[in-house]
């Protein structure tokens, strides 16, 4: 089965010879003074599947509708398979759309609900039964057809409408959030489900969410929303591991973030003085700012390491024994099994987080109210500069 990693290996977007499936050229959806979609440019690859991640009302379900058809753009354009999308009706577009309340309908069984596309469409009704039962059995549903949606679980009536919107056999499938009503153990099992069926059928997905996680396990690639915009747009570990905002880095998994100013500015290297920290970073990267420029260094929690007495500092060679080390008192702690999260209070009043796996039954045991030092690797911050 190939999932997004193994999607990434083939990247089409760092070929520039690749064509685009999807293309979104500089398009702006206004209702009245409000840019719902502002200036936006995408392009989405033969196979992907593209997440739109953002928060609620940041535009990404509108974009979502002008590729189906269902709104008509203020400005700009779109072309799916090279061919200018203005003017064309939904019905006339190689596309499907799963809606987010997978309005089924509920006087019809499973069978007819996944029929009912191509019995409009006048396919013949023997191929209709054929290729009904075909992708029942692929969404697991072969012995239900004749249920109706009552007698449905959620994560049963999700595969149905997954099964009718995939049953018209779509180039481009667009998803509107479309694990959001399901638990959360049967979401992570379904978004695996999920990859291994579009790997079968090698339709390219554009999923709507605001759910990080299912965009970082779904996604070949990402692309992160704000105010219409579209921020950044990148494989999932380089939207982690090298967010271009503050905002990106914030959304996107948890982070710690530190504002300072820029002590030091080398090409190998900068030092950061922290008044939240109450002390020094030192990046083994150099940046792109002036000098004494307000930075921000964001530091993820399970890239910094926590013990009770102090450590040795790796800074990389040419940092200081005081970059990159702090100490506080651990303040509150919540045990998930997996992992733990140590809320951690420095003597300037920030509180950092900190994750641990718990890899061993016996590890040191950290306590509330204990003293530690936070250190993490010269490697570990990103800067950014907005």
């Amino acid at each position: 089965m190939a999932n997004s990693g193994e999607a990434v290996k083939a990247a089409p977007w760092r070929d520039p010879s690749a064509r685009p499936y999807v293309e979104i050229e500089r398009v702006t959806k206004s209702f009245g003074d409000f840019k719902a979609v502002d200036d936006v440019s995408l392009k989405i690859y033969k196979g992907e599947i593209f997440c739109l991640l953002g928060a609620s009302g940041c535009g990404k379900t509108t974009l979502l509708r002008m590729l189906g058809g269902f709104e008509t753009p203020t400005s700009g354009r779109i072309l799916i398979d090279g061919e200018d999308m203005t003017g064309v009706p939904p019905y006339e577009r190689p596309v499907n759309m799963m809606f987010q309340s997978y309005a089924l309908f509920p006087h019809m069984n499973v069978e007819q609900n996944v029929a009912f596309g191509l019995k409009q469409d006048g396919v013949p009704k023997a191929q209709i039964v054929e290729r009904v039962a075909t992708m029942l059995e692929l969404v697991k549903l072969g012995g239900f057809g004749k249920r109706k949606p009552h007698q449905l679980s959620g994560g049963q009536k999700q595969r149905v409408a997954l099964a009718r919107s995939l049953v018209k056999r779509p180039k481009l499938l667009l998803l509107d959030e479309p694990l959001g009503a399901l638990d959360k153990k049967l979401r992570e099992h379904t978004q695996f489900e999920l990859i291994g069926l579009q790997d079968k059928l090698g339709v390219t997905f554009l999923v709507v969410t605001h759910d990080q996680e299912e965009a970082m396990t779904l996604a070949s690639r990402i692309g992160v929303m704000d105010h219409g915009e579209i921020v950044q747009a990148g494989t999932p570990s380089e939207i982690y591991e090298f967010p271009s905002s503050k905002f990106v880095a914030d959304f996107v998994g948890s982070v710690n973030i530190f504002e300072g100013k820029l002590l030091e500015d080398e090409p190998e290297y900068v030092r950061i003085g922290s008044e939240e920290l109450g002390g020094t970073l030192y990046v083994s990267h150099g940046i792109s700012a002036a000098p004494e420029a307000v930075v921000w260094a964001a530091v993820r929690p399970e890239k910094i390491f926590m013990s009770t007495s102090q450590p040795e500092v790796d800074t990389g060679g040419s940092g200081q024994a005081t970059d990159n080390l702090v100490r506080g008192i651990v303040q509150d702690i919540a045990y998930l099994g997996d992992l733990s999260i140590y809320l951690v209070k420095l003597p300037t009043g920030k509180v950092v987080r900190v994750t641990q796996p718990n890899t061993s039954r016996h590890a040191e045991s950290i306590t509330w109210d204990q003293q530690v030092y936070l250190t993490w690797d010269s490697s570990s911050p990103v800067v950014v500069t907005r």
